[in-house]
């Protein structure tokens, strides 16, 4: 069983920065596209940014230009640098990955979520 495992949440001002890890273990696995997404309280959770294997990503509007997604196939990690954090980004974090594992290809786990909150 794969599990991921999140770290880097924290509160932080309005203008400010954070950085998120989440890193991948298991054993007989291989992971294709590795994301974070988010979900403010009462909200539904969505997607904030998504990586595939290669280096190709894919970011929510709101937070183009702000936000950096990067991974290291080798440590089965993967990060998303937070900069100029707004208090609307307040919301709990999850990692996802994608995975293949055993003859199993391509289902989706995820991170136990890390909170991420913004004063302003």
């Amino acid at each position: 069983q794969v599990q991921l495992v999140e770290s880097g949440g924290g509160l932080v001002q309005a203008g400010g920065s954070l950085r998120l890890s989440c890193a991948a273990s298991g054993s007989g696995f291989s992971i294709n596209a590795m994301g974070w997404y988010r979900q403010p309280p009462g909200k539904q959770r969505t997607l904030v940014a998504i990586i595939t294997r290669g280096g190709t990503t894919n970011y929510a509007d709101s937070v183009k230009a702000r936000f950096t997604i990067s991974r290291d196939n080798a440590l089965n990690t993967v990060y998303l640098q937070m900069n100029n954090l707004k208090p609307e980004d307040t919301a709990v974090y999850y990692c996802n990955a994608n995975i293949n594992q055993l003859g199993l290809v391509g289902y989706d786990v995820w991170g136990q979520g890390t909170q991420v909150t913004v004063s302003s």
